[in-house]
């Protein structure tokens, strides 16, 4: 999500800066030998309340704008798995503010040496109607699903900035049948996307595309096709 938005949603990139720093000094101040004055702390609680609800709601938009991209991806390659939904989780509790959870957990948080809540805390969680839990799926589902997930965001990129960024595929052969290999190829063709694919071999779903192979071992790299 972060990626996606430090290209998407310039003003993120100053919130998360500020979250950051903040962060750093609460954290320090919560590992101080005989505990944090509270008059200290409450400052960069303040900050941290601020910048991390701002970049909740960033987090919160962005999903919204990707998730119709991440979709179309998905219901073309996993139909079989029924709807797709993503859920994000903000990183704390978000029946309270961030500012009276950050004081809430003051004590835990001393005893632990570290902020246990707030965006850094964040994460998001995918289901389908049909597999509800990570669990349901096979490795080369979750392997599609996380491809489904790269081009969804890639999409969104080109559609917010005019190109599409640069594409980074690991193994692409390793979990995925040829058919899904292929799948994977097409949705990159006529995208004018630049595409790097490592692997020990040429995936078969790429052995009549016009691409160039490198060979790499201990850092250097030798052309061969």
């Amino acid at each position: 999500m972060d990626w996606g938005l430090f290209h998407v949603e310039h003003d993120f990139v100053s919130q998360w800066r500020r979250y950051q720093r903040a962060l750093k000094q609460r954290n320090a101040l919560l590992r101080r030998v005989n505990g944090p004055d509270p008059a200290l702390l409450a400052p960069w609680e303040a900050e941290l309340a601020v910048s991390g609800e701002a970049m909740g709601s960033y987090r919160q938009a962005y999903l919204a704008s990707v998730l119709p991209h991440i979709q179309a991806f998905m219901t073309a390659v996993l139909p079989e798995l029924g709807a797709f939904t993503v859920r994000y989780r903000s990183g704390w509790d978000e029946s309270m503010s961030l500012a009276d959870v950050l004081v809430s957990r003051r004590t835990r948080d001393v005893a632990r040496g570290h902020t246990t809540a707030g965006p850094h805390r964040g994460d998001f969680a995918v289901s389908f109607d049909h597999a509800p839990l990570r669990e349901h799926l096979s490795r080369g589902q979750e392997k599609l699903c996380a491809l489904a997930c790269l081009l969804g965001q890639a999409s969104l990129f080109a559609e917010s900035r005019g190109e599409w960024p640069v594409v980074c595929l690991d193994d692409l052969a390793s979990e995925l049948d040829r058919t899904h290999q292929a799948w994977v190829v097409e949705q990159l063709l006529g995208r004018d996307a630049q595409v790097f694919i490592t692997g020990t071999d040429v995936p078969g779903a790429l052995a009549d595309q016009p691409i160039s192979v490198f060979h790499v071992e201990q850092g250097d790299v030798t052309g061969l096709l």
